[in-house]
């Protein structure tokens, strides 16, 4: 219980730092306040599994960060999904999956046309 009571209150403290940031500062992160907002409410691990499904299509970090704003698109595509669980049974599987098991990935197509790119 004490966790969650300190993790809403976490919560809490990040919305009111979104609040105060005024429109300098949102220049400065090349965001708008929606998108600071729901960065804000996204689950926490979302970085980082957009980062393991970009690797199961042969990504690493430098060619998934290299276009900032694609970045923040995967991100935010990623924080809207709701197939959470076939994702969390995908990714356990660490380098046992492919790309044609992320068919229900949101990201998946982005992903595809990055390794594209880069191979």
């Amino acid at each position: 219980m004490f966790n969650r009571i300190k993790s809403l209150i976490a919560h809490w403290n990040e919305v009111r730092e979104v609040n105060a940031l005024t429109d300098r500062d949102l220049a400065d992160l090349g965001l708008s306040r929606a998108q600071v907002e729901a960065f804000v409410h996204m689950p926490h691990d979302v970085p980082d599994r957009v980062m393991a499904m970009s690797a199961i299509f042969g990504l690493g970090e430098t060619e998934v960060k290299a276009n900032h704003a694609a970045w923040l698109e995967l991100l935010e595509t990623c924080g809207t999904c709701h197939n959470r669980g076939a994702c969390a049974l995908v990714l356990e599987r660490g380098e046992l999956s492919r790309p044609q098991d992320c068919s229900f990935c949101l990201n998946a197509h982005q992903f595809q046309d990055n390794a594209s790119l880069h191979a």
